[in-house]
């Protein structure tokens, strides 16, 4: 089986599960490109909790976490199977990290699926989600990202999922494909941290910009996940996609380990339900 490379998406809102842009064409671009993967790994910023743990069950269900969205994206479902047995496979190879085993309480998350659905339509490929661990610093998410890099010579495809800018407080409607020059800067200095020492984003907590462009970290920690993936092959990232949505939110999505598809996908990103404002809406 051939190494499998990984990724780091810039999901957006949820409506991009149902929308065609760029953004989305350029994840389908990445799901076509890649060599069939034994199973997926992802994670989202979505399953953040006090702990560290990966999905075990054998039929994960679809979770529509969020609210004030139309009634056609509570109705998707992506019904990929699970795959319990991957459990063993990353308690052991991220020792003496300890990871529980979630048997019954999650499955697959809107920051999950509304990528997959494009990348992988079929979901006939076994999805595993590993949660973020709230508690931890910056650096045990990097060196446990690094930890999950062997799993890719067996097969299995790392995917982070967040938005490396996630300010929903700032967002402005009236600006659908651009970004305020702070969401801007803070987002140029993370891409080239990627593209020349991927380890050094755990330090971007020193940003000028990092209390608005992270003001909470649940969305920027999936990015150290691929970057200590890159990190623990000796490689860096290259840009799959980028671009801004609503002033405050980074499309940025990365590969290692792959040369980035090309893409000739137009339009903007997804846009915003018109109740509840978007920081009430956990996007």
């Amino acid at each position: 089986m051939p190494v499998m490379p990984a990724a780091f998406i810039g999901h957006g809102n949820p409506m991009n599960a149902l929308e065609e842009n760029r953004y989305t064409q350029a994840w389908r671009a990445f799901g076509r490109s890649v060599p069939r993967p034994r199973a997926i790994l992802v994670v989202s910023a979505h399953w953040y909790v006090h702990a560290t743990a990966v999905t075990a069950m054998p039929s994960p269900r679809t979770i529509h976490d969020f609210f004030g969205f139309p009634r056609e994206l509570f109705d998707v479902r992506y019904d990929a199977p699970g795959l319990p047995e991957l459990y063993e496979e990353i308690a052991d190879v991220v020792r003496p990290t300890w990871v529980g085993a979630d048997v019954d309480s999650w499955g697959i998350d809107h920051g999950t699926w509304s990528v997959l659905r494009h990348a992988f339509p079929d979901a006939d490929i076994p999805v595993v989600q590993l949660s973020i661990n709230a508690l931890k610093g910056f650096d045990y998410h990097l060196q446990l990202g690094a930890s999950l890099a062997p799993l890719r010579e067996d097969g299995v495809l790392v995917i982070g999922s967040g938005n490396v800018v996630h300010n929903l407080g700032g967002v402005s409607r009236a600006l659908p494909d651009a970004g305020f020059d702070w969401a801007r800067r803070f987002d140029e200095e993370a891409r080239e941290l990627m593209q020349l020492d991927p380890t050094e984003v755990a330090r971007l907590d020193g940003h000028r910009d990092f209390d608005l462009a992270v003001p909470t970290p649940d969305h920027f920690l999936p990015l150290l996940y691929l970057a200590g993936v890159a990190g623990a092959t000796g490689t860096t990232a290259d840009v799959l996609v980028d671009g801004y949505a609503y002033g405050s939110l980074s499309m940025t999505a990365y590969t290692v380990g792959m040369t980035p598809p090309a893409s000739d996908g137009a339009g903007f990103a997804a846009p915003l339900p018109d109740e509840p404002p978007p920081d009430g809406a956990n996007i």
